[in-house]
């Protein structure tokens, strides 16, 4: 059973993705476009052989010694050197464009998973006591719409782990791999031993803030700042509510006290309970990125840069100079500064 349902969710996953790409395509990019959305990337950095190589080999933040090193060098001051190291940083990174695309077609994947859980669990005893997940376990049956509803979910976080290696790199990517390779197994583990009742509660009670999530992101790129920080404030209070009180409170009672009044403890639930625990930890780690970008929003007025973001960018007047030496800089500048607008991304579930 196992083998034959991670069969059916690779290949769904090898579905999705292209359809991704034909979504990507043939309907976000002309979206995009027409919100005015342009295609262009960050500056090119000039070609430079030296620089190159210390970039690919070396390191992509040089110290301030290797700075003064390359500066004698190349006879660049040192905030140049530093300019051509962000800009060649950020040409790796894809441009609005691609990014808008991308959150598109996770806000319509999302949207439909979402939606389709609502409908099918609205008819489930479970949804509404959550002991019937317990009732006459583990000889319960597995019906048509349920098993549609796990492979779909499972197939979508294969492909959220396989393009986590080609999306931005963040900061948080050990902690996201971590995370889609729990709900991977956390997934498949409930299938294989029958506890998809509550499954069901687990997948879509994650699903209901990433709809907001990806909308956010989508009004932040097309630079609709207000419509960004409502559905932030939206997307903050769904998702804090959920993770923090309602799977806590509803999920957790039932998997850790109901099934053990039910049914007793097994081997197998403590490995289901301790993964949903995992899991919970890294909902509070979310969380307190969520109000920490809250917290600058109300100091700033408005939803400000993504703590994970390992973007980097300078003003226009810093790019537009060329390299050289310039009796006004110093070998000390830093000259970077972080880029504003980027929103927390990445759900989250057995989650996002």
């Amino acid at each position: 059973m196992l083998i034959t349902s991670m069969y059916y969710s690779l290949t769904v996953s090898r579905v999705l993705g292209i359809k991704g790409l034909l979504s990507l395509r043939f309907v976000a990019k002309p979206c995009a476009i027409a919100l005015n959305i342009q295609a262009n990337g960050p500056q090119i950095a000039q070609p430079n052989a030296i620089l190159e190589k210390v970039f690919t080999a070396i390191t992509k933040h040089p110290d301030e010694k290797r700075l003064e090193g390359l500066s004698k060098q190349l006879d660049w001051d040192v905030r140049s050197i530093q300019r051509w190291f962000r800009q060649r940083c950020n040409q790796e990174k894809p441009s609005t464009l691609r990014k808008f695309c991308e959150s598109m077609w996770r806000f319509s994947f999302s949207l439909y998973v979402f939606t389709y859980g609502v409908r099918f669990l609205k008819k489930t005893p479970w949804l509404w006591n959550t002991r019937h997940c317990w009732y006459n376990y583990p000889y319960q049956p597995l019906t048509t719409d349920l098993h549609y509803y796990y492979i779909l979910e499972l197939s979508f976080y294969w492909s959220l782990m396989f393009s986590q290696f080609t999306d931005i790199k963040r900061k948080d990517f050990g902690i996201m791999f971590l995370h889609h390779l729990v709900a991977i197994f956390l997934i498949s583990f409930s299938y294989v031993n029958n506890m998809a009742r509550v499954g069901t509660l687990v997948l879509c009670l994650h699903d209901s803030a990433d709809v907001l999530l990806e909308a956010a992101k989508m009004a932040n790129y097309a630079k609709f700042q207000k419509i960004c920080d409502l559905l932030f404030v939206m997307f903050a209070m769904v998702f804090i509510t959920t993770r923090l009180g309602i799977f806590p409170l509803w999920v957790l009672n039932t998997t850790l006290f109901e099934s053990w009044e039910i049914v007793g403890p097994y081997p197998s639930w403590w490995v289901f309970n301790l993964l949903l625990l995992l899991i919970q930890g890294l909902n509070c780690f979310w969380s307190y990125l969520i109000v920490k970008i809250a917290c600058k929003a109300i100091s700033k007025g408005k939803v400000s840069k993504d703590d994970r973001s390992d973007i980097e960018s300078s003003s226009d007047e810093e790019d537009s100079e060329p390299p050289g030496k310039s009796p006004h800089t110093a070998t000390t500048t830093n000259g970077t500064s972080g880029t504003n607008g980027y929103l927390l991304t990445g759900s989250c579930s057995v989650d996002d």
